[in-house]
């Protein structure tokens, strides 16, 4: 697999802006290995001129960038690799491969049957940041949890991951930038805080080093597309990044969704357009879009969800974000210690253990003698 990981890789290298090119030959071949296993004859036969892009440095090159992102305590996965989105790979402009940072396995990370985009734009108005947290409340609601997925850019993106975060979803933000980078910087430590949750992860298929320049926010809208059964388009004018994702999951054939918004407005123009167009499907009320999505109501046996608990018990509390985000933990590692959850949600010792003390006192989890926490069934 060593080998099928650097070749992978090296084609990222060379044809990373052209991804069709190396779907190819992975379709036609079997594998990224058996590309570089060609006589350089052979490529040139299949490739012509571009087969000079694949020098005899790529894999040595490929061999110190694997080294660097080890390093870093990131992963690359393969488009060969069993882990690798399996609705990302119908693609036809898949990448050849995902860098991922992040807690959780990629197998666990991309086994979310229900992934949705929540995107717009970064021009985001109170009206926009309001409706967007009360969608992702009403997913997190939702009989069947989905990952929420987005591109941490200002406005529509960064309220899509917070409230994620806020409410124990997980979360996926695809950067347009190499793997070791933020962008925008500003939001690193919500980046961080990303990379540290259950089921959550940064994801980019530029190699590290990577700078943003206005081509790569295209690069990276496709994989916010192509990673979702739905694409949600809250705000948007009638140009930009968020109309442009949306345009590409309806070519990929997946579900559209928009937020009506007023008629004067024009950071809405772009959603009335996509709704009047019908190329997307309108949503008149937050609490509309679990069962438009296929996600059920809170429980078969109408007992709410934790997350939904959650949010509506601590809605007001200064520390419901935290709350939210150490109950999530908790939930997919039963018996966790509190300095481990200080040290994962970035709390001291002591208001880790405070919160978790508040946490069981309400009766959503327990604590032993050990101070080890598990939620309680009734709850899980």
């Amino acid at each position: 697999m060593e080998n099928e990981l650097l070749c992978s890789l090296a084609l990222n290298a060379a044809f990373g802006y052209e991804p069709h090119i190396s779907r190819r030959l992975i379709d036609h071949l079997g594998s990224a290995a058996a590309v570089f296993a060609l006589t350089p004859a052979e490529r040139a036969g299949l490739l012509g001129p571009k087969a000079a892009l694949l020098h005899e440095g790529l894999l040595e090159k490929a061999r110190q960038e694997w080294q660097r992102i080890e390093g870093l305590g990131c992963r690359f996965v393969p488009l060969t690799d069993p882990a690798f989105p399996p609705l990302l790979k119908e693609c036809p402009d898949a990448p050849v491969g995902l860098y991922v940072r992040s807690e959780t396995p990629p197998e666990r990370l991309f086994a979310n049957p229900h992934p949705v985009a929540v995107i717009g734009t970064r021009d985001i108005s109170p009206y926009g940041k309001a409706v967007t947290e009360q969608l992702v409340a009403a997913l997190a609601g939702a009989g069947v949890r989905p990952c929420i997925v987005s591109g941490l850019a200002f406005g529509v993106d960064i309220t899509a991951h917070e409230a994620a975060l806020a409410r124990g979803l997980p979360t996926i933000a695809v950067l347009p930038v190499g793997i070791d980078e933020v962008y925008p910087w500003r939001h690193r430590d919500s980046a961080a805080r990303i990379a540290a949750a259950p089921d959550s992860a940064l994801v980019s298929d530029f190699p590290p080093g990577t700078a943003p320049v206005p081509a790569h926010f295209l690069r990276r809208n496709r994989i916010i597309a192509g990673l979702c059964t739905a694409t949600v388009l809250t705000e948007s004018r009638i140009r930009g990044g968020g109309m442009m994702t949306a345009r590409l999951a309806a070519d990929y054939g997946r579900e559209v969704y928009c937020v009506p918004g007023r008629l004067s407005d024009p950071r809405s123009a772009g959603c009335h357009l996509l709704i009047r167009n019908k190329t997307a499907e309108l949503i008149a009320r937050p609490e509309e879009l679990p069962d438009a999505l296929g996600l059920g109501r809170p429980a078969e046996d109408g007992r709410p969800s934790l997350p939904h608990i959650l949010h509506e018990r601590y809605a007001d509390a200064a520390d419901a974000r935290t709350l939210a985000t150490l109950a999530e933990m908790i939930l997919h590692e039963p018996g966790i210690l509190p300095e481990e959850l200080a040290s994962r949600a970035g709390l001291s010792y002591g208001n880790a253990l405070r919160l978790c003390h508040l946490l069981e006192n309400d009766g959503l989890i327990r604590m032993d003698l050990l101070q080890r926490c598990t939620i309680r069934e009734n709850f899980s």
